[in-house]
């Protein structure tokens, strides 16, 4: 797998951006695709419910699955557009940050993010983290790639990330801040010695002598 990363700085006052694409064997590995198609189940402590406005405010350590999708967060506003499409915005008690996990398609890869706020759009499968920005990349339980920032973009659907640094990220300076893993290639994987074979152990006869 390989990582493509694109950075650029219009003037001082301009947030450092950075893209980040992330590719599998030339094909792209997004996030789990079947997830868009699964209900959405949310525990909370209480819910309010607009049905003028077709919007669900849940409060109270709330927990939202959807799919692989894992979301944790004080506050969450849900709403349905008329196409069916769902959208989340998700706030964290004070002092804390919202979480969110997805299994990405194909491979034994999770993404996860923390911020104070987490928007999510199911109609174009997106999700933003915003202030206090990280998001991770697992492969396996093995931490991969990490990124901080101010805000951080996750298109699903093109499996680009988009990280802004801004002047709410003072912890490093306004500027963004990644980890990224080396990816092993084919070759590395070719070389690596085979495992001896297993030696088998003579069957014994009935009274006892190996044959």
């Amino acid at each position: 797998m390989h990582s493509k990363i694109h950075a650029s700085m219009k003037n001082s006052y301009v947030p450092l951006l950075l893209s980040l694409a992330l590719l599998l064997c030339a094909a792209p590995a997004g996030a789990e695709k079947a997830d868009r198609e699964k209900p959405m189940n949310i525990e909370a402590d209480a819910l309010r419910y607009d049905d003028l406005k077709q919007t669900s405010v849940f409060t109270g350590n709330v927990v939202v699955t959807k799919g692989t999708i894992v979301i944790r967060g004080a506050r969450v506003e849900v709403r349905q557009d008329p196409e069916g499409y769902q959208y989340g915005t998700v706030t964290a008690e004070p002092g804390k940050r919202a979480f969110y996990r997805q299994k990405r398609e194909g491979v034994d890869e999770y993404i996860e993010g923390e911020s104070q706020v987490i928007e999510y759009d199911g109609k174009a499968d997106r999700v933003k983290f915003i202030r206090q920005a990280e998001l991770r990349r697992f492969r396996g339980p093995a931490l991969t790639d990490e990124m901080v920032g101010s805000v951080i973009t996750y298109d699903n659907g093109n499996d680009v990330f988009t990280v802004d640094g801004g002047p709410g990220s003072p912890a490093n300076g306004g500027r963004v801040r990644a980890v990224l893993a080396p990816r092993p290639s084919a070759s590395a994987a070719a070389a690596t010695p085979a495992q001896p074979a297993a030696q088998l152990r003579p069957s014994m006869t009935l009274d006892g002598s190996r044959k």
